[in-house]
């Protein structure tokens, strides 16, 4: 149990160095005065960190998997150790896949706001 949540906790932190908001995209440059470029990037991202990012999705995302973690836990007949454990693990990886899913509904803001005013994201 101590490996699977060691392994849960890399997802977890591998997950919040996602970009998010902050995402840069791959966009052709060909023809773009950098400068509003770097205007427009800055302003779609403060649009993007309006958008629940991931500190409320993985807050959630640990909710949710607290709870099926220890349904799990006691449906295998599991003792209130072996329960709180298995909630507990269900709680990070629960997290990581909020915090992921949050991040990439920041990155897809800051696409979609880019490409509206006119760039071609490539990614």
């Amino acid at each position: 149990m101590k490996k699977l949540l060691s392994l849960c906790s890399f997802v977890v932190v591998v997950s919040v160095g996602c970009a998010g908001a902050n995402v840069r995209p791959l966009v052709d440059m060909k023809g773009v005065n950098e400068s509003a470029y770097e205007t427009d990037l800055q302003e779609c991202q403060a649009y993007a960190q309006q958008q629940s990012g991931m500190g409320g999705t993985a807050a959630k995302g640990a909710g949710a998997g607290a709870v099926v973690g220890g349904l799990l836990g006691l449906v295998t007949g599991g003792n209130k150790s072996g329960i709180a454990q298995a909630a507990g693990a269900g709680a990070v990886i629960g997290a990581a896949g909020g915090a992921y899913s949050g991040n990439q509904g920041q990155e897809a803001v800051v696409k979609r706001c880019l490409s509206g005013r006119g760039y071609k994201v490539l990614n």
